[in-house]
């Protein structure tokens, strides 16, 4: 303080501090600890993307990787943050709908978004990390519990108010937005805390070319074509080409179909739609994909707390190219 202001009046703090509260309750009212809707109508700025925080320098980690999960339907895209992500995880949801889940190690986007609700699939799937940091809008009443519980840490709005916001120009629930500075203060904790299993490295021999391969859920399709001048895959999500909100196509360097059992839960949206279970510990088949080819491969996760594995016909690891990787979860 320089001294030419005067303290504040009575009446200033007690409007700094109804403005809080308002500020906390917009956001708590889309998606409490108690319910799946991610409601609440306080529009703010619409986000835009900005520059994102790398890691630390070497390969030590310094914490946990962050979780987000992300909408997924055409009322939510373009999706913000999604092209800083390592690892995108495409899972099936209710009414055979699609849902992400973006893990960051490397480097934090400044906005990513929208933000919507766990399922009990992301807590099997996250045990692989060192208690990771789930970004979520809510989840389902009798879920919450088992949430807590898990070996990560939940940051809903009701925990992190401060960390979320909610964006104009779309409807609710697809526009609340989570600014990841605020739960990841240190910035991104580096590669080694990106405990996938996954390998890294030359192209094994042989494979197919593929111009181009496309993953259908019920209600949902992912297509992913080669584009040999980037040396990437080329997103496209229900025919539309997926890209963020900057503009950017979504084109990951390797992208994983991994053949997975997915069952019925015990758990129901608010229409009555039962929760599909995803199943990541096991083994079976997998399609990896990279540098225009396809490759056979098995997957292996025989433990909760560790990463999969994927290994080709002669037993041999099947590393992928270094960039994104996308993993699609198909219904074996």
């Amino acid at each position: 303080m320089d001294g030419r202001h005067e303290a504040p009046t009575r009446r200033t703090v007690l409007t700094a501090a109804l403005a809080a509260v308002a500020t906390t309750a917009s956001l708590s009212a889309g998606c409490t600890r108690h319910g799946t809707t991610d409601d609440g109508r306080t529009p703010r700025a619409t986000p835009t993307p900005g520059g994102a925080t790398p890691a630390p320098s070497g390969q030590q980690a310094t914490g946990p990787v962050l979780a987000v999960k992300i909408d997924n339907v055409a009322a939510a895209r373009p999706q913000t943050g999604l092209d800083a992500a390592d690892v995108v995880y495409a899972e099936q949801v209710e009414g055979g709908l699609s849902r992400l889940m973006a893990v960051y190690a490397t480097r934090l986007p400044e906005v990513v978004g929208p933000v919507r609700s766990a399922r009990e699939s992301d807590l099997e799937l996250l045990r692989q990390f060192d208690r990771p940091t789930l970004a979520f809008s809510g989840a389902q009443r009798k879920l919450l519990p088992l949430i807590r519980e898990a070996p990560l840490r939940p940051e809903s709005p009701a925990e992190a108010s401060g960390a979320y916001y909610r964006g104009s120009g779309r409807p609710a629930p697809h526009n609340l937005y989570l600014r990841p500075a605020g739960l990841m203060p240190d910035g991104a904790p580096g590669r080694a805390a990106l405990t996938t299993g996954f390998r890294y490295g030359p192209a094994p021999a042989g494979g197919t070319v593929t111009a181009s391969r496309t993953v259908r859920f019920p209600a949902a399709r992912f297509a992913f074509t080669w584009s040999g001048d980037r040396n990437r895959w080329l997103v496209s999500m229900d025919g539309t080409p997926a890209t963020t909100t900057a503009g950017a196509r979504l084109a990951p360097a390797t992208v994983v179909v991994q053949h997975v059992r997915v069952r019925r839960s015990g758990y129901h949206d608010v229409l009555g739609n039962n929760t599909p279970f995803t199943e990541t510990v096991g083994s079976g088949k997998a399609e990896v994909l990279r540098d225009g080819r396809s490759f056979e491969a098995t997957w292996s996760r025989p433990a909760a707390t560790g990463g999969t594995a994927f290994t080709g016909p002669d037993g041999s690891p099947v590393e992928f190219a270094d960039g994104q990787v996308w993993v699609v979860f198909a219904k074996a």
